[in-house]
């Protein structure tokens, strides 16, 4: 066993001292010989999780232990890739491999050997003397792997190395490094890479552990068992990232919630109304959060269902379009937090309400969506109910940002409130004054809540 973390548990302190639950009881290992993905959305502190490891940060609670001994500092045994490549572009192509050895002591002519062995084994040879400047985004990230991999790790750490390249890059990247690892070509014993992409995750690990979000806990583990290289076309890669995405999208939470209702309700029965319903907590701007997407981009997501019947696999509609299922996915969960779809099996599915908003002209689309938000967005609706309760009907977003600090980081707080922004003015329930930084109820809103 090469990693071990048990419980750990990461909190931050705001601004005005309270603590933002990032990571919450998170236990799991990672041995020799296997390929581990973290996967889960914005939120679910997945690369926070990675820099625990890392021993870069330390855990408000829990512990990581590298071959049985806990971190007290930086993991001697592991190497990190970083998704922003993270080279320094005074220095060539063999300066920057060389830059984990010479932090070692290591001698000039051993550092040398060392590093062109790295570079020739992730494909840029003839490219050590370029500087990144000079080289695509794709043959940077080469150069990060080489820098990772030439210190021969035990554990190769990966913070979503391929999200920030093309397409096609990123693919051809994920093939070399499957083929790498296949045939042992990188002196490494094992990966943990963190990513968004349910694909990428089933191509690449025998294991794939799904962590929900605000804080991070494991909802899910997952074993790969398929020959590689995987094919993404073949029934049981389909089948698997299918589960994973109803794992995501709370299909499993959903079915295992009406259970625990119908249990409830023989449970409580003649124990008072309401007596299950008190259980479950009310909705919030804080667990409640709203996906960044906009409502064009959901109105496109809800009209290309309408032109597929009302109802469609995720899978399928992400395929046609040329996307990865990740792409759609805040917007999928926009739409069944506005009550707009529905989750069927593996299909997604449009409600009545969702029906009527792709088919609505401009201006009933407007109403149409501000009757939901108001209803279903808990941060829309404070904002709405905050700007109602004021004399001039007016409020600076910084008191907004102050509020939602204490649930969110400083940039999530920011792109929750310009998310609010966006389907508040769309909607005509308030608007935003740049310039004065303020928000202003519109006439009408209030009739809405």
């Amino acid at each position: 066993m090469i990693i071990t973390a048990e419980s750990v548990t990461k909190a931050f302190t705001t601004p005005d001292g309270g603590a933002l639950p990032v990571l919450d009881g998170v236990s799991f290992t990672l041995a020799e010989g296997e390929i581990v993905a973290l996967l889960g959305k914005s939120g679910s502190g997945k690369s926070t999780l990675l820099r625990c490891v890392a021993g870069l940060i330390a855990p408000s609670s829990g512990s990581v232990s590298y071959r049985g001994t806990p971190l007290t500092g930086a993991n001697p045994g592991v190497s990190m890739v970083f998704q922003t490549f993270a080279l320094l572009p005074w220095l060539t192509v063999q300066q920057n491999v060389e830059l984990g050895l010479e932090a070692r002591g290591l001698p000039a002519a051993e550092r040398a050997e060392r590093a062109l062995k790295a570079i020739d084994t992730i494909g840029l040879d003839g490219f050590e003397s370029a500087y990144p400047k000079e080289l695509s985004g794709g043959m940077r990230q080469r150069v990060g792997f080489a820098r990772a991999i030439v210190t021969e790790p035990d554990a190769l750490l990966m913070d979503e190395p391929f999200s920030a390249l093309d397409v096609l890059t990123a693919e051809n990247l994920r093939g070399e490094l499957v083929k790498v690892w296949e045939g042992r070509g990188a002196p490494v014993k094992s990966i943990l890479i963190v990513t968004h992409n349910i694909e990428e995750a089933v191509l690449l690990a025998d294991r794939v552990l799904v962590l929900s979000s605000n804080p991070g806990r494991i909802r899910a583990e997952l074993s790969v068992e398929l020959p590689r290289p995987r094919d993404r076309h073949a029934p049981r890669f389909e089948a698997l990232v299918d589960t994973i995405y109803g794992i995501l999208t709370g299909r499993e939470d959903s079915a295992a919630e009406a259970v625990a209702a119908a249990a409830d309700a023989a449970a409580t029965a003649g124990a008072g109304a309401g007596a299950a319903a008190r259980r479950q907590p009310a909705a919030t701007p804080m667990n409640t959060p709203l996906p960044a997407v906009s409502p064009g981009g959901l109105g496109g997501l809800l009209e290309i269902l309408m032109a597929r019947g009302g109802k469609d696999g995720l899978a399928e509609i992400a395929d046609d379009l040329s996307f990865e299922i990740d792409d759609l996915l805040p917007l999928t969960d926009a739409a069944l937090l506005l009550g707009m779809a529905r989750i069927d099996g593996s299909d997604i599915e449009l409600t009545a309400e969702g029906k009527d908003f792709a088919a609505a002209d401009i201006l009933t689309s407007k109403q149409l969506f501000a009757r939901s938000a108001a209803a279903r967005a808990p941060l829309v609706r404070a904002v709405v109910q905050a700007l109602a309760a004021t004399e001039d009907h007016t409020l600076r977003a910084g008191f907004f940002l102050d509020l939602l600090r204490r649930g969110f980081s400083a940039s999530e707080a920011r792109s929750q409130l310009d998310t609010a922004v966006d389907w508040g003015r769309y909607a005509e329930l308030y608007d935003y004054d740049s310039d004065d930084d303020e928000l202003t109820l519109e006439p009408g809103a209030q009739a809405h809540l």
